[in-house]
């Protein structure tokens, strides 16, 4: 009997990446366009490592504040007032090994066993995942597609709420669909959350990242007092920072303890020197982001444009985040798909397969990158595309 049937039910049943698994299948082939992974083309900023590699230098390689430095914090805590406007004392914040260990941990303090927890789909699959490992029950429910558009239905999210519920996991500007929640409609789910007495689990990662101009709207907009609201964050995608590891929760300061628990019996903080260039990426970063953005926005048109001109593809642009959500004509297994489009185009797409409920028949392009090799990209998939 192998040795693995005794390991544990609950990491037996982690699913694999379907992202991973068609980046496993043609990483490093020569010419190769991925798309398939949230990150963009460009290595972290000068500025970001410069300051990582003189606290190196400096000895800053010892054991540190286990919420983050205080430097940090308040960095997060200034960043939040320029693009949010609200101000937060630094006891809201927590630095964590990146914004899946911000997710893992927040579901640890949030859930127990047996709890349910409502999430929309299509979705990041890491967030199912990180429920189900933890031995709470991910329950999905499907939004709206039509047009090419993607909305919500708080019908369907209050139908799908049981006494077992514990919250809500919100994405939004939303990985993979593009979806993006007007004021209106976080206000409807908060309702629902405060009706229920549920917490709020809110990604808004991409925040930023909103082409109507200025950034998404956010729950800090709308709660109160008292509201049961937690938000995990990461600087991977802002700062080009992906292979950092870095992110943060924001949470009501009266959970810091709890929080800092969990932290340590997990990694026991995050090293001292990252977290400075942390520090630089918040504190100079801004111009970076902006031109970020505006890049992504470029190429965002060039892709989707291309795309939706072969009128064999059903999208429109999407409102916010970093994604193409891609649903073609006769494409009806996207996992095949992927792996058949970077063998005959180089071109790495993530299967809609691995996104959940909703988007089987779908496929994911990350358009932040250079606007030129976006274009080659287009051209190769719409090639692709009219052959079918």
């Amino acid at each position: 009997m192998s040795i693995v049937n005794s390991l544990s039910p609950r990491a037996l049943a982690a699913p694999e990446s379907g992202i991973v698994e068609v980046v496993n299948y043609a990483r490093g082939r020569e010419g190769l366009l991925p798309l398939w992974v949230g990150e963009g083309d460009l290595p972290t900023p000068d500025f970001i490592s410069r300051a990582a590699m003189e606290a190196l230098a400096a000895g800053e390689t010892f054991y540190t504040w286990q919420r983050g430095i205080p430097k940090l914090r308040q960095a997060l805590s200034d960043y939040y007032f320029r693009h949010f406007s609200v101000r937060l004392p630094v006891e809201h914040f927590y630095v964590t090994g990146s914004g899946m260990q911000a997710i893992q941990i927040s579901v640890q303090a949030l859930t127990s066993p047996g709890d349910e927890f409502v999430y929309l789909t299509p979705a990041w699959p890491n967030i199912a995942a990180a429920l189900e490992i933890a031995g709470a029950r991910a329950v999905g429910v499907e939004l709206q597609f039509e047009g090419g558009k993607w909305a919500i239905d708080c019908n369907r999210i209050e139908a799908a709420i049981t006494p077992k519920t514990r919250g809500l996991f919100i994405n939004t500007p939303s990985n993979p669909t593009g979806w993006t929640a007007t004021q209106k409609d976080l206000g409807a789910i908060l309702a629902l959350a405060r009706k229920h007495d549920l917490w709020i689990m809110a990604d808004e990662i991409y925040a930023l990242y909103h082409f109507a101009g200025g950034r998404a709207p956010s729950f800090l907009d709308i709660l109160e007092e008292g509201d049961k609201i937690i938000f995990v964050n990461s600087f991977s995608k802002n700062w080009s920072m992906t292979g950092w590891r870095v992110g943060w929760i924001v949470a009501p300061p009266e959970m810091g303890q709890v929080l800092e628990n969990l932290i340590q019996y997990s990694t026991s903080g995050v090293a001292q020197f990252m977290q400075k260039g942390a520090v630089a990426a918040l504190d100079h970063g801004d111009d970076f982001v902006r031109a970020n953005i505006a890049k992504a926005a470029r190429s965002r048109d060039i892709l989707c444009d291309a795309l939706i001109a072969t009128n064999r593809v059903e999208t429109l642009k999407p409102d916010g985040a970093l994604y193409a959500f891609l649903k073609i004509d006769g494409v009806t297994d996207s996992r095949r798909a992927a792996i058949d489009i970077v063998d005959k185009t180089g071109v790495g797409l993530a299967p809609g397969t691995a996104f959940g409920a909703g988007g089987e028949l779908f496929l994911r392009a990350c358009f932040l990158r250079d606007p030129g090799q976006i274009a080659v990209a287009a051209e190769r998939l719409c090639d692709y595309i009219v052959k079918l």
